[in-house]
């Protein structure tokens, strides 16, 4: 899906795959999402930061996580493009997307060390799902992401 507006860069983000101790896969609904679309925890890179260090940020400010240990830095960069009506809308209309680097993570702490109701929230509800599922629940613009994922993700847990 591209939206045609190719002067805005991309915006370099994070993503994280925070697995339990059965390997399920950790995803929260968005607070400004009105349909049933959950998303694993993700955001972007601060200037002078690295890929790992934003990944432990994004994952702390967004669930209150911090227990956990870093199992996989997936290859490779994948990006995807905002739809047509989230251009200007995200992101205070800076960017068209954002190109992502993955790390999948073991969370080692309890179900009730995790609080998405942080300073700034994004999430008002919170499950461990089946790696199968992470590809039913997302908004359509970050499908192929999640697919590339979850496959990636697979061959880790064969």
């Amino acid at each position: 899906m591209t939206n045609n507006n190719t002067s805005l860069p991309l915006r370099s983000g994070v993503g994280i795959v925070v697995l339990n101790e059965d390997n399920k896969i950790f995803v929260a609904q968005r607070i400004d999402n009105q349909k049933n679309f959950w998303q694993m925890p993700q955001g972007g890179v601060d200037e002078g930061e690295n890929y790992l260090t934003a990944a432990y940020r994004e994952l702390e400010e967004e669930t209150s996580i911090k227990n956990v240990n870093l199992i996989k830095e997936l290859d490779g960069l994948i990006s995807y493009e905002l739809p047509k009506n989230l251009l200007g809308v995200i992101w205070k209309g800076k960017y068209r997307g954002q190109e992502q680097k993955w790390f999948v993570m073991r969370f080692l702490g309890q179900d009730s060390e995790i609080n998405i109701k942080t300073k700034n929230p994004e999430f008002c509800e919170w499950k461990w799902i089946d790696l199968e599922k992470i590809t039913d629940l997302v908004v359509d613009f970050k499908l192929h992401v999640y697919e590339d994922v979850k496959k990636k993700v697979k061959e880790i847990l064969s």
